[in-house]
């Protein structure tokens, strides 16, 4: 909805950020997984935690994080397009590698417990219809394109793609596929 009325109403980025804010909302309330992260070993030697500890419980931080990573998720495919393909591009490439994750976490730990498979299928079914149909939106949108997305896909595609992450219990490597927008934001954050 709100990428319609953007595109109607050509709304000001400071309402661009809040919205997707209200949207995540439900996400958050409806999210089950723990708050525990993992604590890498230089940075538990650097924190002199006691031996033995390699997580630490962040609580309501993890959830904060986990909302602003699907407020950036929702702007970031829209403030990084402009080209024909580009907003179906990132979002393909993405999606794919989100597929490739889920299906090579299942293959290679057989040994997995029943709720993370479940995170992990879960993340497929979802993903899986939207990689289709970006693929076939791909096709009509490269140069010279046949269709325009604007706005209501790219937020869309950038909502499916954080809640996808956050239920499927990987917020933090989601990130990490998103390598290319948070480089173009911390690139763009002087121009504010």
């Amino acid at each position: 909805f709100l990428g319609f009325v953007d595109d109607v109403l050509d709304l000001p980025w400071r309402v661009k950020i809040v919205m997707p804010g209200f949207a995540a909302l439900p996400l958050l309330l409806s999210y089950s997984g723990g708050t525990t992260v993992l604590i890498p070993s230089p940075v538990r030697a650097l924190l002199e935690l006691p031996a033995g500890v390699r997580s630490i419980d962040v609580g309501p931080l993890y959830l904060c994080y986990m909302w602003l990573l699907v407020v950036f998720c929702s702007n970031s495919i829209n403030i990084h397009a402009g080209l024909n393909g580009l907003e179906a591009g990132q979002s393909l490439i993405i999606a794919g590698a989100i597929l490739l994750l889920n299906v090579l976490s299942l293959a290679n730990d057989p040994s997995t417990e029943p709720v993370t498979a479940g995170a992990h299928l879960f993340s497929i079914f979802l993903t899986l219809p939207f990689f289709a149909t970006t693929l076939a939106l791909l096709r009509h949108n490269w140069y010279p394109s046949k269709i325009f997305v604007g706005d209501t896909y790219t937020y869309f595609a950038g909502m499916t793609l954080g809640v996808v992450g956050t239920l499927g219990h990987f917020s933090e490597t989601l990130l990490l596929f998103f390598l290319p927008q948070v480089l173009n934001f911390v690139y763009s954050t002087p121009q504010l």
